[in-house]
């Protein structure tokens, strides 16, 4: 596999969990990794989960409480959600963010709630574009005769390891390893990078923009952001 040349750009790798699949599902879990910096926030879903999603993430509310395998967990608006991510991108300094399968799914999910909330020219200030890992990864092993690309098949076929799936953090962290190995050019990297506004997304009405300096207030206060950057991704 070709080396990662050295003036390819940050990447920050991301993952959403949410109550299904449905064009009008809500995120419960936002998680995002660059190098040994992590930002990891629940949020309680505004609409039901369905019960499949359940089974697979884990994730239940009762009472207006999130729960992850029958434990509590502390939660925050989806708002607040937002302006963390925006806030925990600027400190890395307009990173290109990855993804697997994020073009059909996550940043549709991303980008309507930002345009719910009036932060989407915010979080495009922050970020260089996005990258789809699937389509980078079918790319550069299509000589390996991988029947299935799904990221935990490609985690336990490339490393030979298997993770707990389907909890963000967890995905990004393996998302994170599985990428360095595969080790693709600048060159590949551009030709699978998109941008926000090149997604059909349905714009709905937009709440008051916040001032930065609102944004980096709120992130010291819902996540603390590990300061060594010995290894920029």
């Amino acid at each position: 596999m070709a080396s990662q040349a050295t003036d390819s750009p940050r990447t920050v790798f991301f993952d959403l969990e949410t109550t299904g699949l449905g064009s009008s599902c809500d995120i419960v879990q936002l998680a995002a990794v660059s190098g040994s910096h992590t930002l990891n926030l629940f949020m309680v879903p505004r609409c039901r989960m369905e019960p499949g999603a359940s089974r697979v993430t884990g994730f239940r509310v009762r009472r207006h409480r999130l729960f992850l395998h029958r434990r509590p967990v502390l939660t925050n608006s989806l708002r607040e959600a937002l302006v963390s991510f925006i806030t925990f991108l600027r400190m890395l300094g307009c990173p290109l963010l990855v993804g697997h399968n994020i073009r059909r799914f996550d940043c549709l999910v991303l980008a309507r709630a930002l345009d719910e909330f009036g932060l989407k020219a915010a979080f495009q200030t922050v970020a260089v574009g996005f990258l789809d890992s699937l389509p980078l990864a079918r790319q550069l092993l299509k000589d390996r005769g991988i029947q299935s690309f799904k990221q935990e098949n490609l985690v336990k076929t490339v490393l030979g390891v298997s993770y707990a799936a389907h909890n963000a953090l967890a995905d990004v962290q393996a998302l994170q390893k599985l990428y360095w190995a595969l080790s693709p050019t600048v060159s590949q990297i551009q030709q699978h990078t998109f941008s926000l506004d090149s997604l059909n997304t349905t714009t709905v009405k937009s709440a008051r923009l916040p001032a930065q300096s609102d944004l980096c207030e709120h992130f010291q206060k819902a996540v603390k952001v590990t300061v060594d950057s010995s290894r920029n991704v």
